[in-house]
């Protein structure tokens, strides 16, 4: 099942999604869709639902060994929402690194970047990375950070070459 604006909403209130990610995912839903719907064949409600509930899991209780944002992928299984689980999968920083869960398709690459230019306002890529630079971040969270970041500006480059055509 793709949700609804109104029934990704209802599911921020039942997992007590906090105020300021709610602006957050709101506008990476936004700006997601603003790519989405430049590009041919992308299913712009599946677009629209992962961003909005990207998210969904920084209040919600975590099971042991889960991180971010494994909660939110078997949050989204648990609601029936098997297709948003599985793009949401692909959005974290450090899964531009992994081939297994790197973004792939359209929708993967529109999330991911969307995710990557959006704090509590849209910003430009290197906006949002000077952002996390200047955050008092664990060493291997910095690495991470700085192993993603050509790949994101590679990711940037293909994104805007698609919509400038």
């Amino acid at each position: 099942m793709i949700p609804t604006e109104e029934q990704a909403k209802k599911l921020w209130d039942k997992y007590r999604l906090p105020e300021n990610k709610r602006v957050h995912v709101a506008l990476v839903a936004q700006v997601a869709v603003s790519f989405a719907s430049k590009i041919q064949n992308v299913n712009i409600p599946l677009v629209r639902a992962a961003g909005l509930l990207h998210d969904i899991d920084k209040a919600a209780q975590k099971l042991p060994g889960e991180q971010h944002p494994d909660t939110a992928v078997r949050i989204l299984k648990e609601e029936g929402m098997e297709e948003v689980a599985a793009l949401v999968k692909t959005h974290p920083l450090h899964a531009i690194l992994d081939p297994m869960i790197t973004p792939k398709t359209w929708e993967e690459k529109c999330l991911y970047l969307a995710d990557k230019m959006v704090k509590y306002e849209i910003l430009t890529v290197d906006e949002r990375f000077d952002l996390w630079r200047a955050e008092d971040l664990p060493e291997n969270a910095r690495t991470i950070l700085e192993q993603a970041y050509p790949k994101v500006k590679l990711l940037e480059r293909e994104m805007y070459a698609i919509l400038r055509q």
